[in-house]
């Protein structure tokens, strides 16, 4: 049986199906009623699946993404519950190691040390509102925390202002949301946990950028130094360094 999340129509969860009048009540109604159906409907076929799931996980990979309402790793990617250690704050941003001990950070470090992930990703989007605030700081004026969040960005930014003679004739909101990815992925490598497993070969990283509008997917190849169609021919774009140890 396929556990994924599929076969949700566009007036399942989207903002088209939604009118603008709708208030608060209305929205937590429907979210209930949601719940309601899968508790009845979807849960009752898939209860072994479920019963199997109660009493471990052991998830393929961590993903790293955006809050954004439009993302949902599972639907993307058509995986099942329990496939995806799934971490989601504003602009998919992975503080350097020792600067915040939040969630992030200890969320990373659970799934490399408790569940042994294989992989992390860390996927940003397009029309990204975190990115867009980026390029506009006074917009986050009456946002302290969002300010304060989003320096973490602040290194793709200043990589985008200062090499604006080679991204011309490319959207800068597209350039910035690339380059933030990347950033992301370097401040990843400063976490003990994920630095020790790069270097024996136990870990992979990756980076991706998602389209809302076409469904494509970009991947950073880090041995070509750009973002290339993750369904493109040949082997899937890397951005994991050459291992330097070995495990016996």
């Amino acid at each position: 049986m396929n556990h994924c999340i599929s076969g949700q129509s566009p007036s399942q969860g989207t903002t088209e199906a939604r009118t603008e009048s709708e208030n608060a009540e209305v929205a937590l109604q429907n979210i209930v009623e949601g719940f309601q159906r899968f508790r009845t409907e979807v849960f009752p076929q898939q209860k072994e699946f479920y019963r199997a799931l109660a009493s471990a996980q052991r998830p393929r990979a961590m993903f790293i993404t955006c809050a954004d309402s439009r993302i949902i790793p599972e639907l993307i990617t058509q995986s099942s519950p329990g496939d995806l250690f799934v971490t989601r704050n504003v602009g998919n941003v992975v503080p350097p190691y020792g600067q915040i001990n939040g969630g992030v950070s200890t969320a990373i470090e659970y799934a490399v040390m408790a569940l042994g992930v294989h992989h992390i990703i860390v996927c940003g989007h397009s029309d990204c509102g975190a990115m867009k605030a980026v390029m506009d700081p006074p917009s986050m004026e009456s946002m302290p925390t969002v300010k304060a969040w989003l320096r973490h960005a602040e290194v793709a930014r200043t990589v985008v202002e200062q090499n604006r003679c080679s991204c011309a004739g490319r959207d800068t909101l597209e350039v910035l949301t690339e380059e933030n990815v990347v950033a992301q992925l370097d401040h990843l490598r400063t976490h003990p946990s994920v630095a020790a497993r790069l270097a024996s070969g136990q870990l992979f990283i990756h980076g991706w950028v998602y389209s809302i509008e076409t469904a494509e997917i970009k991947a950073y190849d880090a041995e070509q130094g750009r973002f290339r169609p993750l369904d493109s021919e040949g082997s899937i774009p890397m951005a994991t360094p050459r291992p330097r140890f070995h495990q016996r």
